[in-house]
């Protein structure tokens, strides 16, 4: 047994430059929370995104929920952080005069997610053909820069606060540079392994995404669209098969023998349907976003739709599956496909 005041080294307290936690054994933490609410509003808002036609800005942010830490154990850094975001942006062509606005939401960044995995949705507030032009210009350039200014938000919360969390042990005072370049690599090192085997035993494998944008004519009008794919004997009807469906926000549905299950997230009649949307062999409660933009036009009706969170493997059978046993169907069911404008 250590005995006190007779300079036996396990008394190591005594000569350490806090007196506590010795060799830093002990789990040590520092808030990150609120300084990442600043840090994301400083590289998200005002964000600008443009290319040679459009040009968007993000305006606001009107959700930022979630925390951040960085721990200390056994002389490792483990960082964690999950956050919920959404806002506002705005947009239009550049040789045009209309504004058009819209929402968008961040609503997977998490330690489990590089940079690159994480998702930017965006909505717009009225469809039309302008407006869709402009809302996927800031869908597809507005994710790189999303990405980027997140990857920064990584870098600088382990700058910050990788500081002075780990502290030194007797003699460190004489550290090298080169040892202390050393340690920090290792520590990285460590961490970084620590972050993958947390990710694997919450979630299992990580899901790569992608999204999927596509858009089909019916020879019908925008009401007649939006009931065929909202009225549960209309879906029983081109699905050829019991349909459980609650249509209203939060409302759940399934069909297809339980092949497709979901619920509504968003319901505008007869412009827009928002879904949580997925299919029965994709990995346990992984849910795709499915929005439908229905642009009713003199002769025909347009659907456009966005599916973020596709697994990427499935993206071309999920981009099938719609084709075969929705839009094909619609048409051959109601007669949606012919040239007579109902």
């Amino acid at each position: 047994m250590a005995k006190w005041g007779e300079g036996d080294p396990r008394w190591i307290v005594e000569e350490r430059p806090d007196g506590t936690n010795v060799n830093n054994w002990h789990w040590t933490e520092k808030n990150a929370t609120n300084w990442s609410k600043d840090k994301l509003k400083e590289l998200l808002n005002g964000l600008i995104v443009e290319d040679d036609e459009c040009y968007c800005e993000i305006n606001s942010m009107t959700t930022l929920d979630g925390e951040a830490s960085a721990n200390n154990r056994k002389g490792k850094l483990i960082f964690f952080y999950e956050w919920t975001i959404a806002g506002e942006w705005s947009g239009n062509l550049k040789d045009g005069v209309k504004k058009h606005k819209g929402k968008f939401e961040i609503p997977n960044l998490s330690e489990e997610n590089e940079a690159d995995e994480v998702n930017f949705e965006v909505t717009i507030d009225k469809t039309t053909d302008e407006s869709y032009k402009v809302k996927e210009m800031m869908r597809k350039k507005g994710q790189d820069l999303v990405r980027k200014q997140i990857a920064k938000y990584m870098k600088e919360l382990k700058e910050e606060y990788g500081k002075g969390i780990v502290l030194p042990t007797k003699g460190s005072a004489t550290t090298t540079a080169t040892e202390k370049k050393h340690t920090e690599n290792k520590m990285r090192q460590e961490m970084n392994k620590m972050i993958i085997n947390q990710s694997k035993e919450k979630v299992g494998v990580r899901i790569h995404t992608k999204t999927l944008t596509d858009k089909e004519e019916f020879k019908c009008r925008a009401e007649d669209l939006y009931r065929a794919l909202t009225d549960k004997e209309m879906v029983q009807a081109f699905t050829s098969g019991p349909v459980s469906m609650e249509v209203e926000k939060g409302g759940r549905f399934s069909f297809l023998n339980g092949n497709i299950t979901g619920e509504f997230v968003e319901l505008v009649q007869p412009m827009k349907i928002v879904q949580r949307w997925r299919v029965k062999n994709w990995p346990e409660e992984h849910y795709s976003v499915v929005t439908f933009d229905l642009v009713e036009k003199e002769d025909c009706t347009v659907l456009n739709i966005t599916q973020t969170g596709v697994p990427d493997t499935e993206l071309e059978k999920t981009r099938e599956g719609w084709k075969v046993n929705y839009w094909n169907r619609i048409k051959q069911i109601f007669g949606f496909g012919s040239n007579i404008f109902c």
